[in-house]
């Protein structure tokens, strides 16, 4: 009886995201706001993966998975702000039910393949750290190869299982996501009937693609941490944190947002709050990436010189012919 009283009911074909609410006197503010944010992301990890790629000097493990994060992070913030830019530009919030989806899926795969790009690049800084000696014949090209492909395969193929079977829910009742994208735990509260099995579903797949990232990641900045205490002098003790401090930012606004994010996901009270600590982690967190890594990365603004002077040689090139 109850599968045919929601079998009846209209089924809903559009969604309505909240956002952060109606601010007229802020909207073109905001606007700008994140539209720069959003080309200063996109600009700054597309140079990120261009310099990775034609520099010879950063063809080492470090800036391989480096690479492979700035191409994802170019990714998650383009499954966001897009939408939230034409949002707040027309003022329509209304997404339809496909579009909610597709950003569902892309989201929760990027986010699950970052942790697991996280947690591989710390392993990283641990065999360079704590076994120099043994570093080149561990972190060899095939097995970098292998744990970035592992990292994107895992995440977009379990997120995939996962969004088929939240797409079978009914929905059919409200319609309104007090969010700014479509985050998979408020989409299921709204569906119609059973949703337990599909939330515990959820949290599994939320324990699964964190805490073992999470927990490696941990261990490896402990043992790293520990064995820089055991050097002698200061300047080999400042020299070996400073190759392993960027990743160590970043890991801790990632992680450090998102977990506190999911855990007010249950308290209305603070629904604001958990809004901001979400552009933390979606918008954010792809923007700091690549200020972190070229502001505290010598190699790096040395490859960035380079290039720069290969383009002004190249203009004046043009400009002489």
């Amino acid at each position: 009886m109850a599968d045919t009283y929601w079998g009846n009911q209209t089924e809903t074909t559009t969604f309505l995201l909240l956002g952060f609410g109606d601010l007229p006197a802020l909207q073109m503010l905001s606007f700008l706001l994140f539209l720069v944010i959003y080309i200063a992301t996109v600009a700054g990890n597309t140079l990120i993966v261009a310099l990775v790629v034609t520099d010879q000097h950063l063809h080492t493990p470090m800036y391989f998975f480096l690479g492979n994060l700035s191409s994802l992070e170019t990714c998650y913030t383009s499954t966001i702000l897009p939408r939230m830019l034409a949002s707040i530009l027309t003022g329509d919030k209304t997404i339809s039910f496909n579009g909610c989806f597709t950003q569902v899926y892309f989201f929760g795969a990027l986010a699950s393949t970052e942790c697991y790009l996280l947690a591989a690049m710390s392993y990283d800084r641990y065999l360079a750290i704590c076994k120099p000696l043994h570093y080149s014949a561990l972190m060899s090209t095939k097995f970098c190869f292998q744990l970035a492909a592992g990292s994107w395969l895992n995440g977009f193929l379990a997120t995939a299982v996962f969004v088929l079977f939240m797409s079978q829910l009914i929905y059919c009742g409200p319609n309104i996501i007090d969010h700014f994208y479509c985050d998979p735990v408020p989409l299921i509260k709204l569906a119609c009937g059973d949703k337990h099995q599909m939330i515990l579903l959820d949290f599994i797949m939320a324990c699964v693609f964190t805490l073992p990232p999470f927990l490696l990641t941990l261990i490896s900045y402990v043992c790293i941490i520990a064995n820089i205490l055991r050097i002698p002098s200061t300047t080999g003790r400042q020299k070996a944190f400073s190759t392993c401090s960027s990743h160590l930012i970043v890991v801790t606004i990632f992680y450090g947002a998102i977990m506190t994010a999911y855990m007010l996901l249950k308290v209305k009270t603070l629904i604001i709050l958990n809004k901001v600590l979400s552009l933390c982690y979606t918008v954010l967190t792809p923007l700091a990436n690549p200020l972190i890594y070229s502001l505290r990365n010598r190699e790096f603004k040395e490859a960035l010189s380079k290039a720069l002077i290969k383009y002004v040689a190249f203009l004046r090139k043009q400009r002489e012919w």
